[in-house]
């Protein structure tokens, strides 16, 4: 069983990119964005917290208190946090002045980014970097020595991670979503449906969507659905991996495949006790949380070009796929069989032959890595995130 350390030490360092420019760091609700500035960050000269409610209606009333309470301590550099930009977009134009007549480097931190993302919304034109905090990763957690199924109960959310009762800490972060993100914000309208809704995203993680389907499935029109999803992705607990269609021989789908951004908040929405070992499901955990790790290990680690897809998908119309295309250079399929068959390797062959990536990978459940005759790697899931997060795989 494995034994949880409560200190842990998370990967996300931006204090190089600090020293250059002012940074958003955004990430879902209790990934640790608030512990990280306290523990992690040295040299804060104030700190405005915008979940206080006093202090968004003065702002509301008066922007230019902004700058006022900054001149007030009298503050012309170092680096200012912004808890929660979110709540209050229009103070991006005070920063924005900011970050132009003094030297003040701002961290603005938020969950959700749909605000944001409305028309007119200052960004602040490329004087800011973009980061984002996920659920904890590999390198944090390898000394706790987790086991697959306790991964799988838990999920990666700290809080969760850490808790002797994940199933009610996850049932209270639902509803905190909903209410807080959803409702308190006024996304939807009818709240009811929108909680069966997530449900349904739920059973459709690691799929490609059928909007018709779900739209049935849930009551509500399709247009609604595509908007759903789309407060999924803004509030960030969801992304998308985009198709890679590159192939020749082979023609391939340009769907997207949709995944929710922790595999506790999946089993929770789907109501399973446990995960059962053998399953389709425990497949399909398996497959996500090796997608959590590789888009954390992207967001962290590299920087991708302009011009390639960090993480894909192929999956061919004659039925071949391959759950990962990591880089445009490692084809990946994930598979939780301990002796892997000549089935397991059907996409991973078929796409090899389009010779387009250097490396093909079966990630799994066995205890040795191995290379079969036709250089198809065999890596024991462990393994393969030792050597993802040490920059072996790519």
């Amino acid at each position: 069983m494995d034994c949880r350390h409560e200190n842990i030490k998370r990967v996300l360092d931006i204090s190089h990119d600090l020293e250059r420019k002012s940074q958003f760091l955004f990430g879902p609700r209790q990934t640790g964005k608030t512990s990280w500035i306290r523990e992690e960050l040295d040299g804060v000269s104030y700190r405005f917290n915008l979940l206080d409610k006093k202090l968004v209606k003065a702002l509301q009333d008066d922007p230019a208190l902004f700058a006022g309470m900054l001149r007030r301590e009298g503050i012309d550099s170092g680096l200012v946090v912004v808890d929660e930009i979110q709540k209050l977009p229009f103070l991006l134009d005070e920063v924005h002045n900011l970050i132009e007549s003094t030297d003040i480097r701002f961290l603005l931190t938020g969950s959700s980014a749909r605000r944001l993302r409305e028309q007119g919304t200052n960004l602040l034109g490329g004087r800011a970097g973009w980061k984002e905090m996920y659920p904890l990763v590999w390198p944090e957690i390898k000394d706790d020595a987790p086991e697959l199924d306790s991964v799988f109960k838990s999920g990666l959310i700290p809080a969760m991670y850490l808790s002797d009762d994940p199933d009610s800490d996850l049932f209270d972060y639902v509803q905190l979503y909903l209410n807080e993100e959803i409702q308190a914000e006024g996304l939807v309208r009818n709240l009811p449906s929108f909680e069966r809704f997530l449900e349904v995203a739920a059973l459709s993680n690691s799929e490609m969507l059928n909007y018709e389907n779900i739209s049935k499935d849930v009551g509500v029109s399709r247009s609604a659905v595509i908007s759903w999803f789309q407060i999924l992705y803004d509030t960030l607990i969801a992304f998308e991996v985009p198709a890679y269609t590159k192939t020749k021989k082979r023609k391939a789908y340009a769907s997207s495949k949709f995944y929710m951004f922790d595999i506790g908040v999946i089993r929770h929405l789907l109501g399973f006790e446990k995960i059962e070992a053998g399953s389709t499901e425990y497949g399909k955990f398996f497959e996500t949380y090796m997608a959590m790790e590789m888009r954390a290990y992207i967001g962290y680690r590299s920087r991708p070009k302009l011009n390639i897809t960090p993480l894909g998908y192929w999956r061919s119309l004659s039925g071949f796929e391959v759950d990962f295309i990591l880089m445009e250079k490692v084809a990946i399929e994930t598979k939780t069989t301990r002796r892997h068959t000549a089935r397991d390797l059907k996409g991973l062959k078929a796409l090899k032959e389009e010779g387009l990536f250097s490396r093909y990978i079966l990630v799994c459940n066995e205890d040795y890595a191995q290379t079969t005759e036709d250089d198809i790697e065999i890596v024991p899931w462990r393994q393969f995130l030792d050597e993802l997060w040490a920059g072996k795989i790519i």
